[in-house]
């Protein structure tokens, strides 16, 4: 230890009030270095947010999945059998109704007419022979008649000529029988060499062709498609809505919805038709009784909206949202600052009056989960507390 501080504290200890001083001053000085520590550590007290009353739209809503697709989707076939000898259009183009789309290899089609326009006339030649004979026959039968007035005649003779005369009579029926059947031949197969071009049943776009040129198909059981044609410029939404939320959609209500490849954009449309029984229930009770595991139960819902620059496409997914409720121009009320809930419809809030908040009941309307509708308890322009640090305005 060094001379000076040695010679300090001798005097200290020789004097009592000095020492009590010291030790006085020691405290103090540790206290407050205590005190500044504390200070510098503490975490700063959250400030108080709030939020002013102000005026808007409240809706409230469903919410559903859906599943886009044209307002009119038409399998194109083939009626006859052939190969695919030529396609004229292309996945994506656009069509009018009548236009020529494909055409089937019309060999076959065309002998089939030439057939039936052969049959035709061979039908009408015998039954022109037929008449040529009959009138032979009648002729003959006038003779016979002629003879049995005058007594000249023999009875068998007579019998013979009625009976050819009636045969002959009833063979014209069956020529004329046959020229009916002729002509239907004749128009099958007209109509079957037309379908060897087919052309599209609507104003459309082409939505895929399904048959390549040169394939051969065959319509003995079914039509086989050759390409999906369909109208576009309208979609249909087919939502699916939970049985929980059923009774709250009715037809005509608005509704909102996107896809999920651009969730910004917002297309505007009102509910339609809606499905009294979901589509389970719409199977084959032995199909049903196959599946004996439970699972949610959705109801189908179908609305339109217009597509003209063709931005919405089949099978995209969209996610719809039903207003069932919605408040126009109303005082509303940012959800989080609701307090504890005084009955139905009544809660507390925290009011600022100047810098104090203060406690008041209101009485609140339709939720949309942001916002809830104010009835009374509170004016435009006020402001309520919407968060603090004892986190206690929620419950």
């Amino acid at each position: 230890m060094s001379n000076p501080l040695k010679t300090f504290l001798a005097r200290v200890t020789r004097r009592p009030k000095a020492l009590y001083a010291l030790t006085a001053l020691v405290v103090i000085l540790l206290a407050a270095g205590a005190w500044a520590v504390h200070t510098l550590i503490a975490e700063p007290a959250e400030p108080v947010v709030t939020q002013a009353i102000d005026r808007g739209d409240i809706e409230k809503t469903v919410l559903a999945t859906g599943i886009l697709k044209p307002s009119v989707q038409v399998n194109v076939g083939a009626q006859v059998n052939g190969q695919l000898k030529k396609l004229y259009v292309r996945a994506g183009d656009r069509v009018s109704k009548g236009q020529l789309l494909a055409e089937i290899d019309p060999t076959l089609q065309q002998s089939e007419l030439r057939k039936s326009e052969a049959e035709l006339e061979s039908a009408t030649a015998q039954k022109q022979a037929s008449l040529y004979t009959l009138t032979q026959y009648q002729l003959e039968l006038k003779r016979q008649l002629q003879l049995d007035r005058d007594g000249s005649g023999v009875k068998s003779n007579l019998e013979q000529a009625q009976a050819k005369v009636d045969t002959q009579k009833a063979q014209i029926k069956v020529n004329e029988a046959q020229i009916v059947q002729a002509q239907m031949a004749l128009e099958t197969a007209k109509a079957n060499l037309g379908y060897t071009r087919i052309l599209a049943p609507v104003d459309g776009q082409v939505l895929g062709i399904v048959t390549k040129e040169g394939q051969t198909v065959v319509s003995s059981q079914t039509a086989p498609t050759i390409l999906v044609l369909a109208n576009v410029d309208v979609m249909t939404v087919q939502t699916r809505i939970s049985e929980t939320d059923v009774l709250k959609v009715h037809p005509g209500q608005p509704l909102s919805f996107y896809v999920v490849a651009e969730p910004k954009h917002r297309y505007q449309s009102v509910m339609g038709a809606l499905q009294d029984a979901p589509n389970d229930a719409l199977q084959d009770e032995s199909a049903s009784a196959q599946s004996q595991q439970p699972s949610a139960v959705y109801y189908n819902g179908v609305f339109s909206v217009p597509n003209p620059d063709h931005r919405l496409r089949t099978s995209m997914t969209a996610q719809v949202f039903i207003v069932t409720e919605q408040a126009k121009n109303v005082l509303r009320l940012p959800v989080m600052a609701l307090g504890q809930p005084q009955g139905s419809n009544a809660y507390y809030v925290q009011v600022m009056n100047g810098d104090v908040p203060e406690q008041r009941l209101i009485h609140v309307g339709i939720n949309d989960r942001q916002y809830v509708e104010v009835k009374d308890g509170l004016r435009e322009g006020e402001r309520v507390v919407v968060q603090n640090t004892a986190g206690t305005l929620n419950g």
